[in-house]
């Protein structure tokens, strides 16, 4: 078979573990019979350097036109002061937008070799966790009316929530089948004490709820949701919650695992397109310097191959490969911790899962 995928590097370390991804991606390529075509697209700061714009119309009619994208990382200190409206990150919401992107998975789960790095006391750690944060990508207060007016004490500014039935009834099923294919556990995280767009959230979660009986459903307040996250993992299955709430809790899921450079992420929508990548950041500082970890994009790539190509025992290769590497004790140098190991560079951890495949 072949595919077409888009590459947007973007900034800081991006083209580093991009370019990780994309040799694990030929080597797989190579062993199952497969062509990856690659055609790279600027988004980000460098397209504002560039064109003026973090998302210029080839990079948006790029991407609409590939089988997938795959995505390294937007933005950096060095646009803080360009308009808010063309800030770096204004790519990925114009991407998601463009591509009919609606949903966000975040898998998140403690690998045993790194189970030192885990900042939980050991006996939670122990019980190891297995999770999925399903985010709804494009609505909520991210995408709602904002602005600033004079207010009773002076100028204020106000960023406005708001969600449809039809936004919450498919992000409820994309969740709920998730669950269906795990261990049948969801939670519906909200503010429904407070806010009315979670009232309704809840009443449609509900509502859903009654097409998939196999599946055990709750629901759980966002601020108790965040303690039960370092408090209790292992009770996490699937979550499913709002763009705003979604953003930070999969952030903070991230840093219980170890590393927040381990976790990829998939944005999809209603058909197989989707955009694949990691969940951190630009890392300004260390680009360039080589100690970027490309687990997380590699992983990503890995979650391209099994939810918009269907290549399920090509993605198991890959996450295997990545299992191994860790098992064995190789470490970049935001794992290496206190495990002794010499940290390997962003390429050199590329070869070691190279050889693993």
């Amino acid at each position: 078979m072949n595919y077409n995928i888009a590459l947007v590097k973007g900034d800081g370390i991006g083209p580093e573990i991009v370019e990780g991804a994309v040799e694990v991606l030929k080597k797989v390529g190579e062993k199952y019979g497969h062509q990856f075509i690659f055609t790279e697209y600027l988004a980000g700061g460098c397209a504002y350097d560039k064109y003026g714009k973090p998302l210029p119309e080839e990079t948006v009619e790029g991407c609409k036109n590939s089988d997938s994208v795959l995505l390294g990382a937007v933005g950096g200190p060095k646009w803080d002061n360009v308009p808010s409206d063309l800030r770096p990150e204004k790519a990925l919401l114009g991407l998601r937008a463009a591509l009919g992107l609606y949903t966000n998975l975040r898998p998140a789960k403690i690998y045993p070799a790194l189970m030192g790095a885990c900042t939980l006391r050991p006996d939670i750690v122990e019980r190891g966790f297995d999770l999925v944060i399903v985010r709804e990508l494009t609505g909520g207060i991210y995408f709602g009316e904002r602005g600033r007016r004079e207010g009773r004490y002076g100028e204020e500014a106000y960023d406005t929530e708001a969600y449809s039935v039809m936004e919450i009834e498919r992000i409820a099923r994309v969740a709920f089948e998730t669950a269906r294919k795990r261990r049948k556990n969801l939670i519906s995280i909200d503010k429904a004490n407070v806010l009315e767009t979670s009232r309704l959230w809840r009443q449609t979660v509900n509502r859903i709820a009654e097409e998939y009986q196999d599946v055990e459903v709750s629901h759980m307040y966002v601020d108790n949701a965040a303690m039960q996250l370092v408090r209790e993992p292992s009770r996490f299955d699937v979550a499913v919650t709002s763009n705003m709430f979604g953003d930070i809790l999969s952030d903070e899921a991230s840093q219980i695992t170890g590393s927040i450079g381990l976790l990829p992420s998939a944005s999809l929508g209603d058909s197989k397109c989707g955009m694949y990548e990691p969940i951190h950041g630009s890392a300004p500082d260390i680009a360039g310097t080589g100690k970027a970890n490309p687990m997380a994009t590699i992983l990503s790539a890995a979650m391209m191959l099994r939810y918009s190509f269907d290549l399920s025992e090509e993605a198991d290769c890959i996450e295997n490969a990545v299992n191994a590497v860790l098992e064995e004790g190789f470490r970049t140098a935001d794992i290496v911790g206190n495990s002794g190991a010499e940290p390997l560079s962003c390429k050199e951890m590329t070869a070691k899962i190279i050889e693993r495949l």
